[in-house]
């Protein structure tokens, strides 16, 4: 499905990435573990298209990603993939159900439509009855619920997720490594996951371990 080949990226004289190849298959849960400063968060945001490589090619379904730029590049991501952060970044303004639709509203989706998926998901994920609530008045727990929900909301076919229990504490953690497998299993996405946490890597159906800019197995 995403097939990454000789992916370099320097940053100035450093060069944190050395020829990475790394491949996700349809519904695969992908973990990507290793020390701090191994290149893992820059290999995710190249991946997920927020970032550049320098060289190589990143493909899906036979699109070269590194060749889109501009709207093309933006409507790709926007419908393709979801991402799901160790810092919510909700925006404290808006309540649970507002931030969730955001990437809906992006892409230009109906507010109807929208709001009955919104729903299904905060059902889903056990968070139905805090649409109304602003970020501020829901807990650690709620707060990446809704974060979930946000990057499940276009349906995309791949969720790339950087240490998203790193906030968490240990019971909330499990809960939503339990829910990566519900979700997968439920919508059969691609959840290509950095963390630190052994609990989730050894959940995954692959693990990826980094050592200073190169994936060792």
């Amino acid at each position: 499905m995403l097939i990454a080949k000789s992916i370099h990226k320097y940053y100035g004289e450093l060069h944190v990435l050395k020829g990475v190849n790394v491949s996700i298959e349809k519904g695969e849960i992908v973990s990507i573990v290793g020390a701090s400063g191994a290149g893992k968060s820059t290999l995710l945001h190249i991946l997920g298209t927020l970032d550049k490589a320098d060289s190589g090619s990143l493909e899906v379904e036979g699109l070269d990603l590194l060749k889109l730029s501009g709207d093309k590049l933006a409507t790709f991501r926007n419908d393709r993939i979801g991402f799901i952060f160790q810092f919510h970044n909700l925006l404290p303004e808006f309540t649970a159900e507002e931030n969730i639709m955001i990437p809906g509203l992006m892409g230009k989706k109906s507010e109807i439509s929208l709001k009955k998926r919104t729903e299904e998901l905060a059902k889903l994920l056990g968070i139905q009855n805090r649409l109304s609530h602003k970020p501020a008045a829901l807990s650690g727990g709620e707060q990446q619920r809704v974060a979930v929900a946000r990057a499940l909301v276009n349906n995309p076919d791949m969720i790339f997720a950087d240490e998203p229990s790193g906030n968490l504490d240990t019971q909330n953690a499990q809960a939503l490594h339990e829910l990566f497998l519900k979700l997968r299993d439920e919508f059969g996405q691609s959840f290509i996951i950095v963390t630190h946490n052994q609990g989730l890597a050894g959940m995954s159906d692959r693990m990826l371990t980094m050592e200073d800019g190169k994936i060792l197995r």
